[in-house]
């Protein structure tokens, strides 16, 4: 289980020995973490990690096997999605998941149905993306990959969540509008929100998570800071090679780790 961070109190979120089957694969195998107030707390992975299953865990999309997902000191792993959204946790899927007929503004609206009490109203989301409220009018289906990305972001933000659990954000998207829409996330994280993220860009997601952790196979590979961490540590656990270079192959290939840093790893595109 992963220990708590110094001076940061009790965990938000807190995830216990997390098993999870996808029919008879083993999708996650005790997996634990604890995310305190503040923190944006990065997930990394390869193809098959267990990253996207974590997070629709969760938000309780998916019913684990054995362990507990814990909220606030409560108990949640028994308790329906909607309650789980309602309670102050929100999920931007993979993939965005929009209703492509639907306005904008319309998609916004659907993230506000059951919102709590909080900053985020669908006039601030306009505010954090320019140039959203000139074209509120406009079907999602029309807009750019990064423009849905961002509608997808704010349609979890009206809903005023305590937890933002950010999946593959960058999946698909130009290096230079992943960069954009990451330009937000010191907006995002003054209003008090706490982030779990879920990125297949590892040089991103070791600049803005304050805290790390690789799955593998459905197993906790490694942890820590990001400060912490070397490069050749993480290549070792995304990758799943020996860190002393004693077990398995000796390593990555420099197009397979060069790939890794800039995010473009063929694994990495789905989980």
């Amino acid at each position: 289980m992963s220990e708590p961070r110094p001076g940061n109190g009790t965990p938000l979120l807190e995830v216990r020995d997390l098993v999870v089957h996808h029919g008879q694969l083993r999708a996650l195998d005790r997996v634990s973490l604890r995310v305190f107030p503040g923190e944006v707390y990065a997930i990394i992975g390869a193809n098959g990690a267990g990253k996207s299953t974590l997070l629709r865990t969760i938000v309780g999309l998916h019913r684990p096997t054995e362990g507990s997902v814990r909220y606030d000191g409560k108990d949640m792993t028994r308790v329906r999605p909607e309650r789980r959204a309602t309670q102050g946790i929100a999920l931007v899927p993979e993939g965005r998941r929009l209703f492509g007929s639907l306005t904008v503004e319309e998609n916004l609206q659907i993230g506000a149905t059951y919102a709590g009490k909080g900053p985020w109203t669908i006039e601030r989301v306009y505010e954090l993306f320019g140039w959203m409220k000139d074209r509120r009018n406009q079907r999602t289906a029309q807009l750019s990959g990064g423009e849905q990305q961002s509608v997808a972001i704010g349609r979890a933000l009206v809903a005023n969540p305590r937890v933002l659990l950010l999946d593959e954000l960058s999946l698909g998207l130009a290096p230079v509008v992943v960069q954009r829409i990451y330009a937000m996330m010191p907006q995002i994280l003054a209003t008090g929100l706490t982030v779990l993220l879920v990125e297949q860009d590892v040089s991103q997601a070791l600049r803005v998570a304050s805290h790390l952790q690789c799955l593998l196979e459905g197993h906790t590979t490694l942890e820590g800071r990001p400060s912490e961490v070397t490069p050749e540590q993480v290549e070792a656990a995304y990758f799943g090679f020996g860190a002393d270079g004693d077990e398995g192959p000796a390593g990555p290939s420099p197009e397979e780790a060069g790939s890794l840093w800039s995010g473009s790893t063929t694994s990495s595109r789905a989980s």
